[in-house]
């Protein structure tokens, strides 16, 4: 965004010294205006494009002990770029872990024993087989949040027998417009014909039409097993498996303090491992906090804050992976900015930009810093400048 020139020659007599006393270097960056105040709670160190958080500590951005001499700007060669005007965006990046959502357990509720298994990371769906039992009975997973609690068969009303229904219809067993007709909740003749079909299509070999308790299990979405708790040969009452949702989602251990500086719908992007960036959403944020030990021995208190990624296939089968989740906490449109290494800090404080007029003249001018746009090392300025100014910065 901005045009260098190298700057040798040394600076006419007319060149006038800073604003103020003596100067020091910048500090942290606790008077931006604009950026939510909280973030500085999180202890994590911004890196600016430019290297603004690296340069402070190292010395990069000038101080002055009243005004520099002739073609001095501190001691290190200079350049000049372009003031501008164009949007900004402060982001925060946050340290986060990317797994799968959800977290169930398979319990058996039939007799027998164990004689299939899924492999672990095998992803199991509507309708399919989730493990079987003695000659090869099957096991199935259907979606709904009431567990199976007993068996199933024609003329029977209840909740369990609504969502089973509901099942039939979305794998195309029943017609739907034949169960509105005789309930959702009834187990009806087609019902049964949709169970029949249900088990031709698991391979039962005669199937009844009714469901005795452990035929099949009732979770709320498709399984993902990430641990096996029971054994081929062991008892198929009792646990049997672990699983998680096929969803990925990035978990951040957000600092209590900053819960509302998030909020669900945020767009944000995530660094993978990789080094490769996906969109994501915050699709939640929690609201009962977890303490535990920080650095140093030091109790920690966070809420978890979760992002859903936009696609989610970028995330390929990664599990409990670091990534880093980079926040947007402002945003300036049409915004008058300048490299943040133009910035030159004031004591007691405040900062000037050294301005180059015509015939090579210097003045320092005042300025307030707003947003720190660190993938461009740019910073929002306010004060008396004009977009196409040149102003000083370090030779690179």
């Amino acid at each position: 965004m901005s045009e260098t020139v190298s700057r040798d020659q040394p600076v006419p007599g007319g060149q006038q010294g800073p604003p103020g006393r003596e100067g020091v270097a910048p500090g942290p960056r606790g008077g931006r205006r604009h950026r939510r105040g909280g973030w500085a709670a999180l202890g994590i160190v911004v890196v600016v494009a430019a290297g603004a958080g690296a340069a402070w500590r190292a010395g990069v951005f000038p101080h002055h002990a009243g005004s520099p001499g002739a073609g001095q700007r501190g001691t290190s060669p200079s350049a000049t770029a372009t003031v501008v005007r164009q949007n900004l965006s402060a982001v925060t990046p946050v340290t986060a872990t990317l797994g799968y959502a959800g977290s169930y357990a398979v319990t058996g509720q039939g007799s027998g024993t164990l004689t299939w298994l899924p492999s672990a990371g095998q992803v199991i769906s509507q309708g399919q087989v989730l493990y079987k039992t003695d000659n090869g009975s099957p096991v199935a997973l259907l979606y709904g949040s009431i567990p199976a609690w007993r068996g199933m068969f024609e003329g029977m009303i209840g909740h369990d027998v609504a969502q089973l229904n509901h099942d039939l219809v979305r794998l195309g067993y029943v017609s739907r417009a034949d169960v509105v007709a005789l309930g959702w909740d009834y187990y009806s003749w087609e019902t049964t014909n949709g169970v029949q079909q249900l088990e031709k299509h698991l391979g039962v070999a005669w199937p009844s039409g009714s469901l005795s308790l452990g035929q099949v299990v009732f979770k709320p979405e498709a399984l993902r097993v990430s641990q096996l708790s029971g054994s081929l040969g062991g008892s198929a009452s009792g646990p049997v498996l672990n699983a998680t949702s096929a969803r990925h989602v990035v978990t951040i251990p957000l600092d209590a303090s900053q819960q509302s500086e998030v909020k669900p719908g945020d767009k944000v992007s995530v660094t993978l491992p990789d080094g490769a960036s996906t969109p994501g959403v915050v699709s939640s944020v929690g609201k009962v906090a977890t303490t535990s030990s920080g650095a140093g021995g030091s109790p920690t208190t966070t809420i978890p804050v979760q992002v859903t990624l936009t696609h989610p296939g970028a995330a390929g089968t990664l599990d409990q992976a670091p990534v880093t989740v980079n926040i947007t906490t402002a945003n300036a449109h049409d915004a008058l900015a300048v490299p943040v290494t133009a910035l030159v800090a004031q004591s007691p404080g405040g900062y000037v930009v050294e301005v180059v007029g015509p015939g090579n003249t210097r003045q320092y001018v005042p300025v307030t810093v707003g947003i720190f746009d660190d993938a461009d090392g740019m910073v929002q300025v306010t004060g008396n400048l004009t977009p196409g100014q040149r102003v000083v910065v370090p030779a690179s």
